[in-house]
């Protein structure tokens, strides 16, 4: 009987769909933990295609190479290195199946398929894959391994079940996106686990942006008492090595390093810079362009873009129009300067005199309204496709959730563009990153330390600036008031009535309500961005066009 056991937790950032990188990825962590002498080496959820894989997995041509590019990875476990534990998706008779793999001794020497499909939010997995059957432990060199996978720790049947079929320890296979407060959930789901069977428990999370996810990792180990025997810092693929003895009341992990749990605001700022960083470097774009307003939003996002890639790989460009304030221009070329990026400056006076004269005969006799003002961002969205079609680099979008929100966005203007770091970031949160990353500088980013943002960048009032003396609170309420009706409308989905008695004034809330709904169109329109809440629009908030609703009876 087996006494000791040497088992590596293996953070990985796959892409989805590149199964010969995802393979390497697992080959490359097997070598470190055979390095460090390992007997098991566990990855996260679906490694091998990524995750989620969405309608891709459904290709049959998709599912071959995997299978195939498996199999291979197991033979090479009969070198008498370590065994590895593999998410993947695997076809068999039952169908189309969300599995871990055990390859040992040169084959596939078990398979575990998951039984809780998660079907809300993000997730769609039971559109794609066949629920699996409530599992039993895997035999691996005399241990009972109990194998999860992620949303199978959520519910306690199948840990249950292990436990009653003899498993000796829980190891979880995860692919869990990052949300704010997300690791104290997954905390207190394992917890559950730990106290229900009596049994300690491995949980390996993937790292790495996807589209709009990111995956945090944060992986950890929970002892059979509950207490965190270690846990991997956050953003960072690596291999950590864990010790684990048999004793006379179970297997107990060697104490490991622990990382610290992050603040609310270095976890969301990290989380939006990986998510720009493997969107940029999966999709393979030289770098981004973006609008440099001498605003708040664009220059928390060109800082973001400018720590994900670098400062020489961001182009940033100044748009003046007649109503563009010497402090805009100032405070736009003060942020470049001290990102180090590059700063052009192209004057849309005249794509607005020309518009204007194009459109002359269609309205004479009707005055200027939101219709110029929107000229005016659809000439600077124009531009900045042009250097992008021309140049290479993906258009930065700078809009932010309470805008995006309330449709206080251009459509083919301001939110023209290839992604949004600030998609699912409230105004009043924008400022508070703009002081932190003035006063932070995380490990991993690509950008100076120290003041990166202008103070008076974060200070002056917000504005468009596409009519003489314009703010945003012409057209919106203080958005102390507007971000907290829009959470409890979008996070809460609470009723005006509810809404109102947390003291906001009912007509404030029936005209948020109603400017949310009809904004949904443009929403439909807009970029991917990074997901940071547990309610971001796409995806996780699917909500009609076309709505007759107006939350009352």
């Amino acid at each position: 009987m087996t006494d000791q056991l040497s088992i590596a937790l293996a953070q990985i950032n796959p892409t989805v769909g590149d199964i010969s990188s995802n393979i390497e990825h697992i080959r490359t962590a097997r070598a470190d933990a055979a390095r460090m002498g390992a007997d098991l080496v566990v990855c996260g959820e679906l490694t091998v295609s990524g995750y989620p894989p969405e309608d891709l997995v459904l290709k049959h041509a998709f599912q071959a190479v995997v299978k195939a590019q498996v199999k291979a990875l197991a033979l090479e476990t009969a070198d008498g290195g370590p065994a590895l534990l593999i998410g993947a998706p695997w076809r068999l008779e039952s169908g189309l199946h969300n599995a871990a793999l055990l390859l040992d001794d040169g084959k596939i020497a078990a398979i575990r398929l998951k039984h809780e499909l998660p079907n809300y939010g993000v997730f769609d997995e039971k559109r794609v894959f066949e629920a699996g059957p409530l599992p039993g432990p895997i035999s691996f060199r005399g241990v009972r391994l109990g194998v999860l996978v992620c949303e199978d720790m959520w519910f306690g049947d199948v840990a249950e079940c292990l436990q009653e079929s003899g498993a000796e320890m829980l190891v979880v296979l995860n692919g869990s996106p990052f949300e704010t407060d997300k690791l104290d959930e997954r905390l207190s789901y394992a917890v559950a686990r730990v106290t229900e069977t009596n049994l300690p428990l491995i949980y390996v999370n993937l790292v790495g942006g996807q589209d709009e996810l990111v995956f945090d990792g944060a992986s950890f180990v929970l002892g059979a008492d509950r207490s965190l025997r270690m846990r991997t810092p956050s953003w960072q693929s690596q291999v950590t090595l864990t010790q684990w003895n048999r004793s006379d009341t179970g297997w107990e992990c060697a104490e490991g390093e622990t990382a610290p749990t992050e603040p609310v605001l270095h976890g969301t700022y990290q989380a939006m810079v990986l998510g720009l960083r493997d969107y940029i470097q999966k999709n393979r774009f030289k770098g981004v362009v973006l609008g440099m307003s001498g605003g708040v939003d664009s220059a928390i996002s060109a800082a973001v873009a400018v720590d994900a890639i670098g400062p020489d790989r961001v182009h940033c460009i100044m748009m003046p129009s007649p109503y563009t304030s010497q402090d805009s221009l100032d405070d736009a070329a003060e942020c470049s300067d001290l990102l180090g990026v590059q700063l052009d400056e192209i004057n849309i006076k005249p794509a607005m005199d020309a518009f204007d004269q194009m459109l002359a005969p269609l309205f004479e006799g009707l005055g200027q309204d939101v219709t110029e003002e929107n000229i005016q961002s659809r000439a600077r969205g124009n531009l900045l496709m042009a250097v992008s079609n021309k140049l290479g680099h993906m258009v930065l979008t700078t809009g932010n959730k309470s805008e995006m929100s309330v449709g206080y966005a251009t459509l083919y203007g301001d939110m023209c563009g290839g992604y949004s770091v600030l998609k699912d970031v409230y105004k009043l949160d924008v400022f508070k990153l703009c002081h932190w990353r003035n006063k932070n500088a995380p490990v991993g980013i690509r950008g100076p330390e120290g003041l990166v943002i202008p103070e008076r960048i974060i200070t002056k009032p917000p504005s468009a600036e596409l009519k003489p003396d314009q703010t945003d609170q012409d057209s919106l309420p203080p958005y102390e008031i507007l971000d907290a009706i829009l959470q409890s409308l979008i996070e809460d989905e609470l009723s005006v009535d509810e809404i109102a008695a947390r003291g906001f004034e009912p007509d404030t809330v029936r005209r948020i309500w109603r400017m949310l709904d009809l904004a949904e169109y443009k929403r439909r329109q807009a970029p991917p961005g990074v997901k940071l809440t547990r309610r971001a629009f796409g995806r996780d908030r699917r909500y009609p066009i076309t709505n007759g609703f107006r939350g009352h009876i």
